[in-house]
């Protein structure tokens, strides 16, 4: 018997124990209902997630070429339809995730109207935005299991036995358009207090891994954008602790917390660590300074000086009343900070680093790994990279290094588009094609993501369709651009009144008043032009 039989039997039972005034209830109605709603809060959502997440962890801890991915996404339709295209293609969501971008949050749901990337988006917008985009991925479950309920009283009214075992079947082992969200806290939105606060409401919302960063709060930039200032390291753990806090109050104790350094491109701190021994953290943080050696005549009023193997030195402090760290120590600082996280609490890192580079990154992630052996990175593929630029130039380092010749080429024009035929741009894009595959290999990452790629497909889609409709194309840049393609590739929005839940609708009507219901979906519905 299967699990779909075995509920209509169990509400079955339950309406013969209540007696004839539920006559008008039908069991398996009820059933189809609860199917499509698996998932009655978002904590059962996080702790669901949060199992897929640990697992997909170890089995990568197992086999590197079994990383995970995800996209970023703005809006719950948009979440909803990169699932519902990764089941067409793929057959499985198994592996890929949804990532919630802070800075497109800042910049597309922000009432404030579009803003930077400094965490001055209204707190609230980003659960609203998780439990948004959990809203549409269930409601994408409802949809496609009202499309196999369909089929299956259709096989049942012409009598297909075999065509009913397999919709059966296919109902029993339905898998979920619902897969983790790895969501942006940015750095906290204030002192632990308020990010533990803010940590319930997402992960009550449906998160099951949260990604901070270890930027000042009131300074946070954006991480590809200058002037970036961290914190020393205990104010980081404070709020890992936060984090983990929220996690177990809430009873998701596998809950996921991916911690980011920005330190590669941050020169700036906004205070001195803390140091009560040589050699302990805030020593560590403070070596990084940029000081200068001062004799103890030589202080003046208001100088802040730290005692250094029996020294005094005095940390340069810049007009904003930072002080800046020494240069060309970013990646020894992003090291340190990944050991002292992962040492703290964390379970994943993020290096935000200023290119696609996988020496780089692996050059880092080799100096964790000699003391956390199974360190695993969450890595950006970002949009801020000028990805093809980038690889056309390590194509070209290549090239130079193994002796070809490159007099074909300008350096200076690696860009341009009379390139895009030659060997040189071809093994620059084979290098981008399999830059996830050979980077999860050789530098620990476990999660690629694009952060902010909807935004910039949004825009030129747009683009697209304005540039013939609002010209001489008309109706036809529609029709050939996007209606003709929805049809011929399957696109699930062709039928858009279906995609917006018109059919589930009827359906429920139907539960609900029986032969009077009044339907939408009859013979005058436009879309069964489709």
């Amino acid at each position: 018997m299967n699990a779909y039989q075995d509920d209509i039997d169990a509400i079955e039972a339950l309406k013969q124990e209540v007696g004839s005034s539920w006559d008008a209830i039908n069991a398996e109605s009820v059933a189809r209902m609860r199917a499509q709603n698996r998932f009655r809060t978002g904590l059962e959502i996080a702790q669901y997630t949060a199992d897929i997440m640990r697992k997909d962890m170890a089995e990568y801890d197992a086999d590197s070429s079994v990383y995970t991915q995800s996209l970023g996404v703005w809006h719950g339709f948009i979440g909803q339809q990169k699932l519902i295209s990764i089941k067409k293609h793929l057959k499985t969501t198994n592996k890929r995730y949804l990532y919630l971008s802070g800075w497109m949050v800042a910049a597309l749901r922000s009432e404030f109207g579009p803003l930077p990337d400094q965490s001055m988006h209204e707190k609230t917008a980003v659960p609203a935005l998780i439990e948004e985009l959990y809203t549409f991925l269930r409601q994408a479950d409802a949809r496609e299991l009202d499309l196999l309920f369909t089929q299956l009283d259709a096989a049942r009214a012409a009598g297909d036995e075999t065509s009913i075992e397999l919709i059966q079947t296919q109902i029993d082992n339905y898998e979920t358009h619902v897969v983790p969200i790895i969501a942006d806290i940015d750095a906290g939105f204030g002192n632990p207090e308020a990010t533990d606060l803010l940590a319930k409401k997402m992960i009550e919302a449906g998160a099951c891994a949260l990604q901070i960063e270890n930027q000042v709060s009131d300074e946070k930039q954006c991480g590809h954008q200058d002037g970036k200032v961290t914190v020393p390291h205990a104010d980081f753990i404070a709020k890992i602790n936060a984090v983990r806090y929220a996690f177990l109050e809430l009873g998701i104790d596998n809950g996921v917390i991916v911690a980011r350094t920005d330190s590669l491109g941050a020169g700036l701190t906004q205070k001195l660590a803390v140091s009560r021994a040589p050699g302990d953290l805030g020593d560590q943080y403070n070596s990084f300074l940029d000081v200068e050696e001062i004799p103890e005549s030589g202080l003046s009023d208001g100088d802040v000086v730290i005692k250094r193997d029996g020294r005094l030195v005095r940390p340069k402090r810049l007009p904003s009343n930072l002080y800046q760290f020494r240069e060309g120590t970013g990646a020894e600082r992003c090291v340190l900070d990944s050991i002292t996280s992962l040492q703290n609490g964390a379970d994943l890192l993020w290096i935000e680093t200023e290119k696609p580079h996988i020496g780089q990154i692996a050059g880092m992630m080799n100096e964790v790994r000699k003391v956390i052996p199974n360190a695993k990175l969450v890595y950006n593929n970002s949009p801020s990279f000028n990805w093809t630029a980038s690889f056309r130039q390590q194509a070209y380092d290549a090239f130079v290094q193994e002796g070809k010749d490159v007099s074909a080429y300008d350096p200076t024009k690696l860009m341009s588009v009379e390139y895009d035929d030659t060997e040189l741009a071809k093994v620059a894009d084979e290098r981008i094609r399999t830059f996830q595959r050979d980077s999860s290999a050789q530098a620990g990452i476990f999660h690629h993501l694009i952060t902010l790629p909807t935004y910039h497909t949004a825009a030129l889609s747009t683009d697209d369709l304005a540039k013939g409709y609002f010209a001489d194309q008309g109706m036809l840049a529609y029709v050939k651009g996007v209606q003709r393609r929805e049809i011929r590739e399957g696109i699930a929005t062709v039928k858009h009144q279906n995609m917006a839940g018109s059919d589930i609708g009827d359906n429920h009507k139907e539960y609900f008043a029986g032969d009077s219901a009044l339907k939408a979906g009859g013979e005058h519905n436009t879309m069964n032009q489709f």
